[in-house]
């Protein structure tokens, strides 16, 4: 669990989100809703920056400028009434496992759980971006969302940019749907950008401007937060796709377990740019071997996903024969080769944080 959360409210539920900031609003999904396939809205981890804006459908308009020859704008019924698509997508913040770093450093203090799978609908960018004419000379769109504040001394509108190919992917969408119902306020509303396999930071709430641009956009979410910073300050290439990442769901942190009972141990995992997973390997070290020297990985069974841009599930069943305390070790690979490393590798910010996931039991 994330070291410095917040105590849920009254009224809240185990499907609750658990709050860490409450000025602005930033909450991580709870450890129960990470079990669905399909992470439910109201459980959903929420990142913010500056606050909602006061938007609402009626008044919504998105403008398309910049480097096209036809500057237009659309509203929300307009956008209602193109053809929509509807995606699983892996959800998760760039700063997601800042804790577990050593030594840790400065942003939220996010744990495991600033992740999730949502089913979001939406249109795609391209339909509503290629009315504008796209000047050729293009290189990125960069994405306005409605709110903004003060960072570095500077008040800025909260910006970021893709490259045109992903901007005009099919998969890019503006989307006005998660989990079958309209955006919520804190999830977007009324449309928020969707960009399946990059960290969440690429999907832009509140979404009220798109312009094209010849040169490269350094803007503050660009060039100044949301890059990875080494230990010297010398790189600071922005965060764009998802590293390959599992999660354990079971068993739970602590929990009691019978020697000799068969136990399953299940979990998630995801990479970035919709490469899928090819494998997930489990393996359990009794606390007295560190080096777990006498503990192979096995490999686990994979769940098909529900779509590309979705979480694999996977399980190993596993059966201790000895009483103590053990540590619960999953690793992924997805398709192109990439592991997860047995510690990540550590920068800044704290983005990127993807080391082989762990969970601490005893077996009794």
């Amino acid at each position: 669990m994330c070291p410095s959360v917040i105590p849920r409210g009254p009224g809240a539920t185990a499907w609750s989100p658990e709050t860490v900031t409450t000025d602005p609003y930033n909450a991580q999904t709870p450890s129960a809703a990470l079990t669905a396939p399909v992470t439910p809205a109201g459980a959903l981890f929420v990142r913010d920056h500056f606050g909602v804006p006061d938007l609402t459908p009626g008044g919504w308009r998105l403008r398309i400028d910049g480097a096209v020859r036809r500057p237009c704008s659309l509203g929300y019924a307009e956008l209602l009434g193109l053809p929509h698509t509807e995606l699983d997508v892996v959800l998760e913040c760039a700063g997601n496992g800042r804790a577990l770093m050593t030594p840790r450093p400065p942003g939220l203090p996010w744990g495991q759980r600033a992740v999730g799978c949502g089913r979001f609908a939406g249109v795609p960018f391209r339909l509503v971006a290629e009315r504008a004419g796209i000047d050729a000379a293009a290189v990125e769109f960069v994405f306005s969302g409605a709110d903004s504040g003060t960072v570095r001394g500077r008040r800025t509108a909260f910006e970021r940019s893709l490259p045109i190919a992903v901007a005009l992917h099919p998969d890019t969408l503006l989307a006005t749907r998660l989990d079958g119902a309209p955006l919520t306020p804190e999830h977007g509303a009324p449309v928020r950008l969707v960009v399946p396999g990059r960290y969440a930071v690429a999907d832009v709430k509140w979404l009220v401007g798109a312009r094209a641009v010849t040169e490269p956009f350094a803007g503050v979410f660009q060039a100044e937060e949301y890059v990875y910073v080494d230990a010297d300050g010398r790189s600071r290439e922005p965060v764009a796709g998802l590293r390959v990442k599992s999660l354990i769901t079971a068993p739970e942190p602590d929990e009691d377990l019978r020697r000799g009972r068969e136990t399953l141990v299940r979990g998630s995992a995801w990479s970035g740019d919709g490469v899928p997973v090819r494998r997930v390997e489990v393996r359990t070290v009794p606390e007295d071997e560190p080096d777990g020297a006498s503990a192979a990985w096995r490999d686990a069974e994979l769940t098909e996903p529900s779509g590309p841009y979705a979480w694999t599930g996977w399980s190993c069943r596993w059966t201790p024969n000895a009483p103590g305390r053990y540590r619960v070790l999953a690793r992924a690979t997805d398709a192109h080769g990439a592991v997860q490393p047995e510690r990540a590798p550590w920068n800044a910010r704290g983005y990127g944080c993807n080391p082989v996931a762990s969970v601490d039991v005893v077996v009794v």
